[in-house]
């Protein structure tokens, strides 16, 4: 039995304080410590049972614990998706008269009900084999070909039946496993949890069991990358979507993005082989090739295929991609095509973080908290993101703590065997082991480390804050600091490609935000780090991931604001140009120009900077002359 659905908690939580159907927000005040003792005794039975390995859990990482490897994962989750179909319903009280008719074309093995906002019902109807999907597309049609592109996909809506169907089968049997199981729980509903935990490392747990990727989400996921590799399975049989990222890497949360490479077909005619296939020569540049492609797949999935919205080509970034939203799923796509150190990457995190069941939960728990205090952001920019704040986590945990946790990468690949050299075809080395057994095997000959995981994030928050990130760089192959290779604020050594900074984005003064950041969080976690006695105020994670607004309110001595002096690097010109603008604003515009380049973190010669200064110069001279030359006209 898997565990219970958030919603389902939260009214068991409403009704055993006998105000079931009121938000958690609303009677937040009225709730006495029955709730707080309930909640507890709650996640200590649920903690217990997740303890025992002997029962289904709900999220993708836990299950993820009975894999032997990555790509055994990646083929179970194909293989689920080939298997299923998703059917648009009226309400979740559809899922039984689905149940029986879908039943006529072979065995249902599991139905999983969703929502998206409108609200829109949707069901993941899984079967025993591939055949019985099959046969189900064979016997589904469209109400009006002359109206609609009739594209055939695992994509359906149930309409109402003519005649009202018997049913045979009791609800109590229908292998429904969830309903609306793609709701992340609120803030406010997290928080209350998180504040009735014993002890920060159950906050950790409780955060990560809560927020990360569910089976349902990776079923989704799997599902969308399934739709392009059926589009384009006509010319090329052999394609696959492979997801990277957050989708694969174990580290992912409810709602993430999906990552996908395209890989047309990579198997090579044998020696003995004589008949040989026709084929188009390839362009003579490379990029160009895949620009023409990923614009073409792009067409493809704004005019034929059913669900992709809001389709965008990036043809000119490092690596072209298309981004789309799939509706039917609720999920944005990522594409591209010469990406597959990227599917390699992801897969070593995924062995990291099998190593111990204490690296998930932290690495989850430190990206909530950069999120929570504005260290990270969605859009990209010159802010650390949650992938180099991944790296920072692992690379802190292969420290001597007094032992490493995890393994260096260099140990990795001195462990690799021969089925595991792996190069890409961009000459990227990808060879590590892979088999999680051998690398638990290595680990356990070492000393142990057992430190508590409320320990483990607060020497996290220490060891940072004193970093020296001026003179050295991170890097997981060697798991010391090592000289920095280049000028960059923060240097962070691709683990694949030893001579990229994956962290090359992040500007001196984000660094300076985060090193204060990591200051304030080990000084509040230490203060807060126990449940206070007479309840009621905020400890723990809670209290690091809200600092900022308990500082505004004055309730927080520990958190100290970054007082930044960073003068804007970009600035409109037609602001120079309005009718209003005063020789003031003129000479404050000239200062910023002339001072451009000292706030660049990468920093520029000096003629540069008297280039900047005579434009400057130039547009002042503009303007005031402006009025005189009217009146001459």
């Amino acid at each position: 039995m898997a565990l219970l659905s958030r919603r389902i908690w939260s009214t068991l939580i409403s009704q055993s304080c006998g105000i079931s159907g009121v938000s958690h927000k609303h009677f937040k005040s009225v709730l006495t410590k029955r709730k707080e003792h309930f909640i507890s005794a709650r996640w200590k039975s649920e903690k217990s049972r997740v303890e025992q390995n002997n029962q289904e859990t709900r999220t993708v990482n836990n299950e993820l614990s009975g894999f032997s490897s990555f790509e055994e994962m990646i083929e179970t989750r194909r293989s689920e998706a080939r298997k299923s179909i998703v059917v648009q319903v009226h309400s979740e009280q559809s899922c039984p008269e689905l149940y029986s008719y879908c039943c006529q074309f072979g065995t249902v093995k599991s139905m999983h009900h969703y929502t998206l906002p409108g609200p829109s019902h949707y069901v993941i109807v899984e079967f025993g084999k591939e055949e019985d999907v099959y046969n189900v597309l064979h016997n589904s049609g469209h109400l009006d070909t002359n109206q609609i592109v009739p594209v055939r996909s695992p994509f359906l809506w149930f309409r109402i039946g003519r005649g009202k169907m018997k049913m045979e089968t009791p609800l109590s049997k229908i292998p429904l496993l969830e309903i609306d199981g793609n709701n992340s729980p609120s803030n406010d509903d997290l928080y209350s949890w998180l504040h009735a935990a014993e002890s920060v490392s159950d906050q950790m747990r409780i955060l990560h069991e809560e927020t990360s990727l569910t089976s349902l989400g990776s079923r989704l996921r799997f599902l969308t990358a399934l739709q392009i590799e059926q589009a384009l399975s006509g010319p090329f049989p052999r394609i696959k979507a492979y997801p990277f990222g957050s989708t694969v890497n174990s580290f992912g949360k409810m709602n993430c993005d999906l990552d996908l490479v395209l890989e047309l077909d990579k198997e090579e005619a044998s020696s003995d082989c004589r008949l040989i296939f026709h084929a188009k020569n390839s362009l003579t540049n490379g990029r160009t090739q895949v620009q023409r492609h990923m614009e073409t797949i792009g067409d493809i999935c704004q005019l034929f295929l059913p669900g992709c919205a809001n389709v965008r080509r990036i043809l000119q970034a490092r690596v072209p991609i298309v981004k789309y939203r799939q509706e039917l799923t609720g999920v944005e796509c990522d594409l591209s095509m010469t990406n597959m150190s990227a599917v390699y990457m992801s897969e070593l995190l995924f062995v990291l973080g099998s190593v111990d069941k204490r690296v998930r939960p932290l690495v989850q728990a430190v990206r909530t908290w950069a999120r929570d205090v504005g260290l990270t952001n969605p859009t990209p920019g010159r802010w650390i993101t949650n992938f180099s704040l991944t790296l920072l986590v692992l690379f802190y945990l292969q420290q001597s703590l007094p032992h490493p946790v995890i393994p260096t990468f260099n140990k990795l690949i001195s462990m690799a065997s021969a089925a595991d050299k792996i190069i890409t075809t961009e000459g990227v080395n990808c060879t590590f082991v892979r088999d999680l057994k051998a690398v638990k095997k290595y680990m356990d000959r070492q000393p142990k480390n057992t430190e508590l995981l409320e320990d483990l994030l607060l020497k996290f928050f220490e060891y940072y804050c004193t970093f020296d990130f001026g003179s050295h760089a991170i890097s997981l192959a060697t798991g010391t600091p090592i000289p920095k290779p280049e000028h960059a604020a923060l240097y962070i050594v691709n683990p694949l490609e030893r001579g990229l900074n994956v962290s090359k984005n992040v500007s001196l003064e984000e660094l300076e935000r985060l090193r204060i950041e990591f200051r304030n969080a080990a000084w509040a976690l230490e203060a807060y780090i126990k449940q206070p006695t007479g309840g009621g105020e905020l400890w723990g994670l809670v209290a690091i991931c809200q600092a900022p607004k308990l500082q505004a309110k004055g309730k927080n001595v520990f958190y100290i604001p970054p007082k930044l002096t960073e003068k804007p690097r970009r600035f409109n010109v037609q602001e120079l140009f309005e009718e209003d603008l005063n020789v003031k604003d003129v000479h404050e515009k000239s200062s910023v120009m002339t001072n451009l380049t000292d706030s660049s973190p990468q920093g520029v010669a000096s003629n540069k900077q008297s280039e900047g200064k005579a434009i400057a110069e130039s547009v002042l001279m503009d303007i005031k002359t402006r009025p005189a030359r009217r009146k001459k006209r």
